[in-house]
């Protein structure tokens, strides 16, 4: 549905959803000073509450050089904000039998099986020893596989890095997700599975496994069971020629203040291509490579927030969505130890989002139980399912944004007292 569809069928006021319309207006004033003091160039944001939308706002400009205003259908590379969505796949396959949350992975994809782990990630000489269990289903989506992540690897000089670069899997746009597998079969974990969290590369292989289990392609998969009955009509691996006018501008920061036109890299590879997210990519990333909509965001997060369903559509069952979406961290993983002004301090990770288990001083509109996720390059979600409230901030900039960060004590403010 596009975004008329979607504002005539699940949009309320705000008094009707007990908001407050001028604690709204406030998110709106700070957007645009960050626009006014050239942090971003636009930005689009939306809260909704009790399976309404009360809040849907564009700012700025999609693209500061063809003077193209920020509209509220344009199209951003959401990056990270895809990992959420590979594990809901994966739950509705765990529902249909198909794949079981503690199984190893090995059990699905055998090239995942025997791997040794290096008892040093960081050494010139690499030594390695037995894991002492294999990864699991789980393990991929709360990211402690032992897996490593792409980033790091591409210019270290330690034993692990070199096998990484050795094994291709530092030129993940240059393969498929069945390969990608093959290469990560060669290469050690860097830690044993369960005994750290490792933001990594784990959310990718989550695409194989859905390949593997559906007996579809990944893209198939989703747009057949998620983007199709929740109306996602614009969200997938790329912009079609017809909606690339749509497609947001990426910017980062002028040395000398003011904002910088850059080259969005490929989702989950950072590969920097002119036809990044303009062609179908050889490798689809479940960590990193879908592109979408406010409106279309909104409801993938409306149909978690209503425990599975979207408009009468059930999509995912209430038991799926509630295991999604706790902790499933040990405690001794939570970084609670963390100075209170660290934005990721007092948060757990449920399977595909970030969960908070505890309040700290910088955070203190947060509620322990609200989860959520961001993407690179300053997109960002999260829902209170106490509050029964979901927040929305679209932007295009690297580095990361404050924005989000700033309006979402706003968002909470908003909320009346009954």
């Amino acid at each position: 549905m596009n975004t008329a569809e979607l504002n005539s069928n699940l949009t309320a006021t705000p008094n009707e959803v007990g908001l407050s319309t001028k604690q709204l207006e406030s998110i709106s004033a700070t957007t645009q000073q960050f626009i006014d003091e050239e942090l971003l160039a636009g930005a689009v944001t939306v809260v909704t509450r009790r399976g309404k939308v009360a809040h849907f706002k564009a700012y700025g400009m999609m693209d500061v050089a063809a003077n193209k205003p920020m509209q509220t259908d344009t199209l951003f590379r959401i990056y990270s904000m895809t990992k959420p969505i590979a594990v809901a796949a994966v739950m509705m396959l765990c529902e249909e039998g198909k794949l079981q949350l503690d199984a190893p992975v090995s059990a699905y994809l055998p090239e995942l099986g025997g791997l040794k782990v290096a008892s040093d990630p960081n050494a010139d000489a690499l030594m390695l020893v037995k894991a002492d269990r294999d990864m699991t289903v789980r393990d991929l989506m709360r990211h402690t596989a032992g897996l490593p992540g792409a980033a790091r690897y591409m210019a270290g000089q330690t034993a692990v890095d070199k096998h990484y670069r050795k094994a291709g899997l530092h030129r993940l746009n240059a393969c498929n997700l069945q390969e990608m597998v093959e290469r990560l079969g060669r290469i050690p974990l860097l830690y044993q599975p369960g005994t750290k969290w490792h933001y990594s590369i784990a959310a990718d292989v989550l695409g194989r496994l859905i390949e593997v289990a559906s007996g579809q392609f990944f893209d198939v998969f989703l747009a057949e069971r998620i983007f199709q009955p929740l109306g996602m009509v614009d969200t997938g691996f790329y912009v079609p020629s017809e909606k690339v006018n749509r497609l947001a501008r990426m910017y980062g920061p002028k040395p000398e203040g003011g904002l910088l036109p850059i080259d969005a890299p490929e989702g989950g590879t950072g590969h920097i291509s002119k036809t990044s997210f303009t062609k179908k990519p050889k490798f689809l990333s479940a960590g990193g490579g879908l592109v979408s909509t406010a409106a279309d965001f909104t409801r993938f997060c409306l149909m978690l927030s209503c425990k599975g369903t979207l408009a009468g559509k059930r999509v995912m069952k209430p038991e799926s969505v509630e295991v999604m979406t706790r902790n499933h961290l040990p405690q001794h993983l939570i970084p609670l130890d963390k100075k209170p002004d660290e934005r990721y301090a007092g948060l757990g990770f449920g399977l595909g989002v970030a969960v908070r288990v505890q309040k700290t001083d910088w955070v203190n509109a947060s509620q322990v139980g609200e989860y959520g996720w961001i993407g690179g390059t300053s997109t960002e979600f999260w829902i209170s399912p106490r509050d029964e409230l979901v927040a929305i901030t679209l932007a295009q900039h690297i580095p990361f944004s404050e924005l989000s960060e700033r309006i979402k004590p706003l968002t909470y403010a908003a909320i009346l007292k009954e």
